[in-house]
């Protein structure tokens, strides 16, 4: 020991240094790419931490990056985490992009007050205007204390870690939970609240055939908190396709839950073998309501409007329909799909959801049903203008995903995500630590309802529903702007809740 060398002894200074380190690491909760990546994983968070200085010279500018650009990832962060979410200098967007979505404050905004002050809504709670089966009087119809939700995220294609993340966070946050297509695991009864989604494959009320089967959707029904029923036609992602689970993530456990060999795909059919039309469909809506007496949905993206026509009509003329209709746009996101289906097939959410909500709304039906979005519109101005546009609720998933540590990696198709999310691969899993990331699931979701509620307030309304379209301009070049009625073809009115909707404008609260 005596011979050693200044540099030996630096060198054993510097590996045990990256001992100490690498042990904080792996035992660590806070930061799931340093527990599964230590040492390594500090190079995300210093390269992050000096990237507004590094891209004023090369990479990209903060809103280029796809599907979600630094700045909205950053503020997804910091909002979950409780962090400063506020940006400095002016907004660097084009304004006068076109597309770009301008809403038109009131001269007179509503006084809010600030968290902590008399009178302010505790988590800032903000409940949809709509009771879920309230129009056709189901038996356990609800009023969702929450206008914003998870979407729907099979147990296969997001880790146990995730989903019961997902499902504790809800409960704080009061919201929703969609189970996606893959069934009830352990994993979302934690205390959570379930919109239990039924799929092709029904996984989870299947028989040996894989059929569905009444009795095993009961036995499913009575063993968690499923508040409702959402039957799935298709997804934005990948539709017309049925869905995909890759071999390399169906474990035990999924093959258990969803009744599925293990060593191949999980592959749920393109569409359903109980119905095969609108008639058949509302068939099977009933016979789920009454048998369930829960509310019964149908989520589904936009593609040929005759289906939609044919719905509309035979609501209104036998009286029958879903209680609720999630509208995916084709800018969501999937855990696996052809690229020509994620980028070419059905219509992005904007397009889609107004042309249904339009076949509704001519025949005067539109307030029989309660409208949910979804496709990228976990930010409060996508939000307001989905709401403005015929939303009763929204729901969000991939920046669901984010709130609890999805760094965009795009890898959530091989089993390799980093951050324990989107994997089955218990290494990486043991990154995510459910409690932990659960609040901050909470946080992010609170922090949406407070800017969507201060966004209806600096409009002069008390509520984001009550918000109309014409509050909101969508800039069609650099020297004009459109008003959204116009953009989307809608009357006056139409996509204000029925409370609202024979009044020119809601009254504004002083």
């Amino acid at each position: 020991m005596a011979g050693m060398s200044t540099w030996a002894w630096l060198g054993l200074a510097v590996a045990g240094v990256l001992v100490v380190v690498a042990l904080r690491d792996l035992t660590q909760k806070r930061h799931a790419i340093l527990r599964n990546f230590p040492i390594v994983g500090h190079f995300r968070y210093w390269l992050e931490a000096i990237g507004p200085e590094i891209r004023q010279y090369i990479v990209t500018s903060n809103n280029e990056e796809r599907p979600f650009s630094r700045d909205q990832r950053r503020w997804i962060y910091a909002s979950s985490k409780r962090e400063n979410n506020y940006f400095g200098f002016g907004t660097d967007n084009d304004l006068e992009r076109s597309g770009y979505i301008l809403i038109r404050h009131s001269a007179f905004p509503l006084h809010a007050p600030h968290a902590g002050d008399p009178g302010a809504a505790p988590n800032h709670a903000l409940p949809s205007l709509r009771v879920l089966g309230g129009f056709r009087a189901r038996k356990l119809a609800f009023q969702p204390t929450s206008v914003v939700n998870t979407s729907a995220m099979s147990f296969g294609s997001l880790s146990s870690a995730a989903i019961e993340a997902i499902n504790r966070g809800v409960a704080l946050a009061g919201a929703l939970q969609n189970t996606g297509e893959g069934g009830i695991s352990d994993h979302h009864r934690h205390g959570g609240d379930l919109i239990w989604q039924i799929g092709t494959g029904y996984f989870g009320c299947r028989d040996a055939v894989g059929r569905f089967s009444l009795d095993r959707c009961l036995e499913s029904v009575a063993s968690a908190n499923v508040r409702a029923l959402e039957i799935k036609l298709s997804q934005g992602a990948k539709p017309g396709l049925g869905g995909v689970l890759p071999a390399a993530k169906i474990t035990r456990e999924i093959s258990r839950i969803r009744g599925v060999p293990m060593g191949k795909d999980c592959v749920s059919p393109a569409s359903h073998s109980e119905f095969s039309d609108v008639s058949s469909m509302l068939d099977f809506i009933e016979r789920l309501a009454d048998a369930t007496g829960r509310p019964v949905g149908i989520k589904s993206a936009v593609g040929d409007l005759g289906f939609w026509r044919d719905l509309a009509r035979a609501m209104e003329q036998t009286g029958r329909g879903p209680d609720f209709i999630t509208i995916d746009g084709g800018e969501g996101g999937t855990g696996a799909a052809p690229l020509v289906f994620s980028d070419h097939v059905a219509l992005p959410f904007k397009l889609g959801f107004s042309e249904v909500y339009r076949v509704f709304a001519q025949r005067g039906i539109q307030h029989q049903v309660v409208f949910i979005g979804s496709g990228k519109l976990g930010f409060p101005e996508t939000a307001l203008l989905g709401m403005a546009l015929g939303c009763d609720m929204i729901n969000v998933a991939r920046e669901a995903m984010m709130s609890i540590g999805c760094i965009q990696a795009q890898t959530c198709h091989t089993g390799h995500c980093p951050t324990g999310v989107a994997t089955q691969n218990r290494w990486l899993m043991r990154g995510l630590d459910p409690t932990l990331k659960s609040a901050r699931l909470a946080n992010y979701l609170a922090t949406l309802r407070k800017d969507l509620l201060q966004l209806a307030h600096a409009c002069g309304y008390t509520h984001p529903a009550l918000v109309p379209l014409d509050a909101i301009d969508i800039v069609a070049s650099a020297s004009e702007t459109r008003s959204a009625p116009t953009v989307f073809g809608y009357e006056r009115g139409w996509g204000l809740p029925p409370t609202s909707a024979d009044a020119t404008r809601p009254a504004r609260v002083a």
